[in-house]
């Protein structure tokens, strides 16, 4: 029986695949995956080190190339959280802000104030990214998602960084005040998964399994982490 996608569907993955030319053998880092994301659905990739799980959200994300198969996206997604890859290190924090503000036409000022209001980076913004710290990367990476408010959010471990403040503030923003928003999360933190997603999908060895039981895909998760 096929689960109804919450506030109908918003992502279809159809056979992804993901293989690396260096692997020995030729052996895919995971295959065939197919499934579908909600425009209110709140999906945890799960996997121990190694299996793909950041891969997998940087593909959603459109900032690494698939091996085989289709995504259509069928909602508004943001880039990888955690991932800084689509900065311009050469750049300012600033300077970065202004490009994607002209990138979604928003109004620079409106985004630089929301950006720095949530980041709280400071003068920290004036400096180029390539000397931020990774820290201060998703920072502004998040800030910048949060600004321009998207439908879907890909997140890859970002709650883990920063105090315990801001990581508060990041889970009020996400979980709490887009509470109608659809999230695509790989994260090892088995309370906030629980607390938050209503399905999880396992990577291992090569191979995906969905699961609608979020309690039973912790518990697998954790013998396999064990085992």
């Amino acid at each position: 029986m096929t689960r109804e996608a919450p506030g109908g569907v918003g992502l279809e993955v159809s056979g992804l695949g993901k293989t690396y030319k260096h692997a020995p053998g030729g052996k895919p880092l995971f295959s065939n995956l197919s499934f579908t994301v909600g425009r209110q659905d709140r999906l945890a990739i799960l996997g121990r080190n190694g299996q793909g799980k950041s891969t997998l959200i940087k593909i959603l994300g459109g900032a690494l190339g698939s091996s085989e198969g289709r995504i259509d996206w069928r909602m508004t997604n943001s880039w990888p959280i955690g991932f800084s890859g689509g900065f311009q290190g050469s750049l300012s924090g600033r300077d970065n802000i202004r490009f994607l503000s002209r990138l979604y036409n928003r109004d620079f000022d409106e985004m630089l104030r929301r950006v720095d209001g949530f980041a709280e980076l400071g003068s920290k913004l004036a400096l180029p990214v390539k000397h931020y710290s990774s820290g201060m990367r998703a920072r502004l990476a998040f800030g910048l998602s949060l600004t321009i408010e998207f439908d879907c959010y890909l997140i890859d471990e970002l709650v883990a960084v920063g105090d315990a403040r801001f990581q508060r503030k990041c889970r009020e923003e996400l979980f709490e005040h887009r509470a109608d928003r659809a999230f695509i999360m790989a994260s090892h933190d088995m309370r906030l998964i629980e607390k938050h997603c209503q399905r999880v999908l396992i990577i291992e060895s090569g191979r995906v399994k969905m699961f609608d039981d979020v309690r039973e895909a912790i518990d697998i998760y954790s013998w396999l982490r064990a085992s």
